[in-house]
């Protein structure tokens, strides 16, 4: 860019003036210099004024008496003298007068102009500061400006001291981490749960046209395709429950009921004795009152599937306890099974969407791969807080508060 079209910019910018930082900046910078001026030229001719100040006679009114005792003969010549220096005293001062009053405001005119002057370069000044100040936030709002969702990985990066817009900056970097990782959850998401989605309907379309490429094929046969494309048909169904479950849970809570985990859990268990004696797994249930807040269904479905999960990734003939109990302000459900070893770094990557301790997103066909998940969204939807960490044997324990 040349000077020429700086200069042109600016210009149209002080013709069409807007409501900008740079502007209410350089007017600030202005009056307050144009105030401090003002007030140290009140000063200065107040200083100037007394400063030169002259006692004066007055000769208004009438001449005092005085009582003189003549004890000799004053020559006539003496008194013309006399009064000719008083007349020549009482005239200068009165000259003096006025060229006092003459040379104050000569300094007022003067000091005004100057006063002028030097708001006007004190404002060309606060112009050139605030645009050297707000410099970073222009390269900010450019490097915003570039930065999209195809391009999260991109930073500010501001170099400088380290002051309040240096720190801005790195608050704003901060923000495009999150971002970009919230952003990459949910592709991973998409893709883990159209994969999840494709598998059902991929297997029910090979059942189909097997059953209907059969020349020899019978009503046995055929029934069995069809409860074969059935149970694909609910598994669909189950993780299609699932993704709204937790979509809903991530939406937070529209209103509250009172309910009791202790109560919760009994339900959900009563529902599980079957599984778990096919299973041959014991279990141990220590369910003490725990009331709290919140939407009942979410919170059984918490508690179902964190019960769940300890069944289904159990080892034969394992154990799983469950307990309840409220101290603290808190609400709180324990679940705890026995099961493969699993490592403490794997603890965070379980409450992500489809994974499972295998690495896979479904390790067998039993269940979604979203139980970890939505008990983590509904968790966070009440104000609680959902914790798991390893048991030395094998296993997980799972601990879920809510506030009382």
């Amino acid at each position: 860019m040349t000077v020429g079209d700086r200069l042109g910019g600016l210009a149209f910018r002080l013709r069409h003036p807007k409501a900008t930082v740079r502007w209410r900046l350089t007017l600030l910078y202005g009056g307050l210099f144009l105030a401090c001026g003002a007030v140290l030229l009140a000063i200065t001719y107040t200083l100037v004024a007394h400063a030169t100040v002259t006692p004066m006679t007055s000769f208004v009114g009438p001449a005092p008496a005085f009582q003189v005792t003549v004890t000799r003969r004053i020559p006539p010549g003496a008194i013309r003298n006399v009064l000719r220096s008083r007349v020549g005293q009482a005239a200068a001062r009165i000259v003096g007068s006025g060229q006092r009053i003459a040379d104050l405001h000569q300094l007022v005119i003067e000091s005004i102009i100057a006063l002028a002057i030097m708001a006007a370069i004190s404002a060309a000044l606060g112009w050139l500061v605030a645009g050297r100040v707000l410099r970073p936030l222009r390269t900010m709002t450019s490097a915003a400006r570039e930065i999209s969702a195809t391009n999260l990985h991109k930073r500010l990066a501001l170099d400088g001291p380290d002051d309040e817009l240096h720190e801005l900056g790195d608050t704003i970097d901060e923000l495009l981490g999150r971002l970009e990782a919230s952003f990459e959850a949910q592709r991973r998401f998409v893709a883990n749960a159209s994969h999840e989605l494709r598998t059902p309907l991929a297997r029910q379309r090979t059942v189909a046209e097997v059953a209907l490429r059969d020349p020899e094929a019978t009503v046995e046969s055929l029934r069995g395709s069809h409860e074969r494309v059935l149970a694909a048909g609910e598994q669909q169904e189950r993780l299609i429950e699932a993704l709204l479950v937790l979509a809903h849970s991530e939406r937070g809570l529209a209103q509250r009921e009172s309910c009791d985990l202790a109560a919760l859990t009994d339900s959900v268990l009563a529902t599980r004795h079957a599984e778990l004696e096919q299973r041959e797994l014991k279990l141990e249930a220590n369910l003490g009152q725990a009331p709290t807040s919140g939407d009942p269904r979410l919170a059984e479905r918490l508690v179902a599937n964190l019960i769940d999960n300890a069944i289904r990734h159990n080892h034969p003939t394992g154990s799983v306890q469950v307990a309840t109990h409220a101290g603290g302000g808190r609400a709180t459900i324990t679940v705890a099974n026995s099961g493969p070893i699993v490592p403490p770094s794997e603890i965070d990557r379980l409450f992500e969407p489809f994974q499972r301790l295998e690495g896979s997103r479904t390790a067998n066909g039993d269940g979604t791969g979203l139980g970890l998940s939505i008990a983590s969204a509904i968790a966070r939807a009440h104000g609680g807080t959902l914790v798991a960490r390893p048991r030395p044997g094998g296993g997980l324990v799972v601990e879920a508060s809510f506030p009382s």
